[in-house]
C-alpha cells in the first residue's frame, strides 16, 4: 500500500464517507472506487464497508482496514527513523544503493487466493510484503525460513538460500526487468 491508498483509507475513517473523501483529497469518486476494489480483490476481504440507511449510514474501514493503514504509518515512521539515522544501517551491514537485498526470517505466510502476505522480520524491524502464492510455492516459503527481502524503487521481491552452496533462487511478478 502506497501513501495514496493511506491518504484515502485515512480520510474514510476521519469522514466516514467516501464522497466526503473524495472531495477532500480532490480526486474522483471512480478512481477512488477502483484503488479500492483493487485492494479488496488483493486482499481477498474488504478493508473497507458501506452501511446504508440509518443514522448510521456511511463508508467505514474494517479490522482488517484500519490494521492496514496501522501497519502502514509504523512502517513509515521507522523508515523515515531509519533514513534519517545515518548509522542505521551500519548495524546490519549494508550500504544502500539501488538494489538492496536484507537478509531476514519469516514469520507468518498468510495465502489468500492469488496473493499471499510474507512478514518478515529484519532487526531492527519487522516487515510484510505482498507476493503471488505461485512464487511462494515455487521458493517454497514457510515460517522460520532465512529469506532476503529483494527491495527496488517499485518493488519488494523475495528470494530464498537453497542447498549448501549458497545459491538464490529470487522470483517476481516482472520476469523481464531492467535497473
Amino acid at each position: 500500500m502506497g501513501a495514496g491508498r493511506a491518504k484515502l483509507l485515512r480520510t474514510i475513517e476521519e469522514e466516514h464517507s467516501l464522497r466526503k473523501a473524495c472531495k477532500k483529497l480532490g480526486i474522483s469518486y471512480k478512481h477512488a472506487w477502483m484503488m479500492l476494489k483493487k485492494m479488496n480483490e488483493a486482499l481477498g476481504e474488504p478493508a473497507i464497508v458501506t452501511v446504508r440507511g440509518g443514522k448510521n449510514q456511511g463508508t467505514f474501514l474494517t479490522d482488517l482496514g484500519r490494521k492496514l493503514l496501522a501497519e502502514y504509518e509504523t512502517n513509515k515512521q521507522i523508515l523515515n527513523e531509519t533514513i534519517g539515522d545515518e548509522t542505521a544501517w551500519e548495524n546490519v551491514s549494508f550500504k544502500l544503493s539501488a538494489r538492496n537485498q536484507l537478509p531476514g526470517k519469516v514469520l507468518e505466510v498468510e495465502k489468500n487466493g492469488l496473493v499471499c502476505k510474507i512478514t518478515i522480520e529484519m532487526e531492527p524491524s519487522v516487515i510484510t510484503s505482498v507476493v503471488t502464492e505461485e512464487a511462494v510455492d515455487k521458493l517454497d516459503i514457510k515460517p522460520g525460513d532465512r529469506i532476503y527481502a529483494v527491495i527496488k524503487s517499485t518493488e519488494v521481491m523475495v528470494a530464498k538460500i537453497v542447498g549448501e552452496k549458497g545459491q538464490i533462487k529470487t522470483d517476481s511478478k516482472e520476469t523481464n526487468q531492467s535497473d
